[in-house]
């Protein structure tokens, strides 16, 4: 007697999302990086070195690209939540760079500036329209990054 066994076979994608959000992340972190260097180079020279005891202009270049890739994976795990369009996905991620920019540049980083005893140690809060259009930037780079690149691993 002969028995039949079918089998199925799933394609997972569940790192993709994650792997999506690093990439884009990345890019976006390069890109306001290169606006910083021309519009804040002691932010990224001074204050993002010196949150983790560093100093120099590359250290901070690198420190920024990794804090980007770590809030693109946070802004793959809302955005994979949506089935969104290109545009919807820019425009989640301009929304997402402006709530960075009110929690993490406006209150966060001067706080971790001051306990850490930071040279560059900014009010509180920290209301700079410079880094504003800045998170702004990286959220709407994110965001089409995202998009792009999102399903390609």
């Amino acid at each position: 007697m002969a028995t039949e066994a079918t089998m199925q076979t799933v394609e997972s994608t569940s790192n993709d999302d994650w792997q999506a959000g690093v990439l884009a992340g990345i890019i976006g972190g390069i890109v306001m990086g290169a606006m910083m260097v021309m519009q804040m180079r002691p932010a990224l020279e001074v204050a993002i070195p010196s949150m983790y005891f560093f100093s120099g202009g590359l250290a901070g270049f690198t420190i920024h690209v990794a804090h980007g890739a770590i809030l693109g994976v946070v802004f793959a795990a809302v955005a994979a939540t949506r089935n969104l369009s290109t545009g919807q996905s820019l425009g989640l991620g301009v929304a997402y760079g402006v709530a960075l920019w009110a929690v993490l540049a406006v209150f966060v980083m001067p706080v971790w500036l001051s306990v850490v005893g930071s040279p560059a140690n900014p009010p509180l809060p920290n209301v700079n329209t410079t880094s504003l259009v800045g998170h702004v930037v990286y959220g709407g780079v994110v965001g089409v990054a995202y998009s792009a690149v999102r399903g390609r691993f």
